[in-house]
């Protein structure tokens, strides 16, 4: 609506501005002389009036048809966000799907996106407190502030994990509110799409049913994969996995299985040999057969610790639609292949994968 009072502005402006006067134009040969004036006064008199109920049509359009801006600061929920969305949205997203979320490059395009975002979809629960703060005080988009209906946290309403009684450095990189990873858990997924649509409806309440019919659609498709992956998982339950920090804690609950070692000793805290040694303890104790590698972790530490315990496999995945080839965009798709690679990871050796 602002934009279309702008304009209208602007016309009356032009009109008032000529009227009444003389108007000289120019022809590919020649200068239309004054005489004609009065002939040129009544053609664009005719002129704005043909041409006004056009123009204000372009901008009606233009108008119905602009599309949010929405910028996410990961890839899982931009992914979501895609999905509710469709064409009705440019979405932009901040970290890469290979990028440790906790030390995301802050770059100076992401400003950029975000003074002219709608709306910003963060995961919340302190995972991009390290970068996010500065890009949006540099940004200075009223949308974006606290409280703003375009500010949508989307650990509201999440049952988080390994939240501390008490705070203390010693502990390591620990998050007050919990462990913000809770996206590994597909059910998860669903109540952020059902946090998402609300806070789209509430934004563009125009589109409202749009993004309902969407969200329907991407808990359906999500609900009846979620009991396909617990039944490929099923033969493994209990089972131990190791990783390097503590991504797949809801994964592991929500699939039955235990993710209790770490490679680092403590959130943040590169592995030390002491620490190394006694998690190849613990791993030969507990017969455990997998351990797992995202994008940014060190793959020869992990090599180094399987070498060490002896029939162990090192799987390669990641958290965010991207990090596993073919996935881009397609949070289902991600999961798919997660629980494939889990799968395959902890079948004993000869079973088939």
């Amino acid at each position: 609506m602002h934009m279309i009072v702008c304009h209208w502005s602007l016309w009356l402006n032009f009109a008032s501005r000529w009227r009444g006067k003389a108007l000289w134009t120019r022809t590919p040969s020649r200068i239309v002389s004054s005489k004609q004036g009065a002939t040129l006064r009544t053609r664009a008199s005719l002129g704005a009036g043909t041409l006004f109920p056009l123009f204000l049509s372009v901008v009606l359009v233009g108008s119905a048809h602009a599309k949010l801006s929405v910028v996410c600061t990961t890839p899982d929920i931009a992914s979501i966000a895609f999905a509710l969305t469709g064409d009705l949205a440019e979405i932009a997203t901040l970290a890469k799907p290979t990028e440790d979320p906790h030390f995301v490059d802050a770059k100076p395009s992401f400003i950029l996106k975000l003074n002219k975002a709608d709306v910003l979809l963060e995961g919340g629960a302190e995972l991009e407190s390290g970068w996010l703060g500065p890009l949006l005080v540099s940004a200075r988009n009223p949308k974006l502030a606290a409280g703003s209906p375009g500010r949508v946290s989307c650990a509201a309403g999440i049952e988080l994990l390994d939240v501390p009684k008490t705070l203390d450095r010693s502990q390591g990189d620990v998050h007050s509110k919990g462990n913000p990873h809770y996206l590994v858990d597909p059910t998860n997924a669903s109540r952020v799409a059902r946090t998402i649509a609300g806070a789209l409806s509430r934004v563009d309440p125009m589109n409202a049913a749009f993004y309902e019919t969407r969200l329907e659609l991407f808990k359906t498709r999500l609900e009846s994969k979620v009991a396909e992956w617990e039944r490929a998982l099923a033969p493994y339950e209990g089972q131990q996995l190791v990783a390097h920090h503590n991504t797949w804690q809801y994964f592991a609950r929500r699939f039955g299985l235990k993710s209790e070692l770490f490679l680092e000793p403590k959130p943040g805290i590169p592995p030390t040999p002491t620490h190394l040694a006694g998690v190849v303890a613990k791993m030969k104790a507990a017969h455990v057969r997998v351990i797992v590698v995202e994008p940014y972790q060190s793959r020869k530490t992990a090599e180094r610790v399987a070498a060490q315990v002896g029939a162990v496999r090192v799987v390669d995945v990641a958290q965010y639609p991207g990090g596993v080839k073919g996935t881009e965009m397609d949070y289902v798709g991600l999961m798919e292949q997660l629980v494939k690679l889990f799968a395959q990871g902890l079948s004993r050796p000869g079973e088939p994968r």
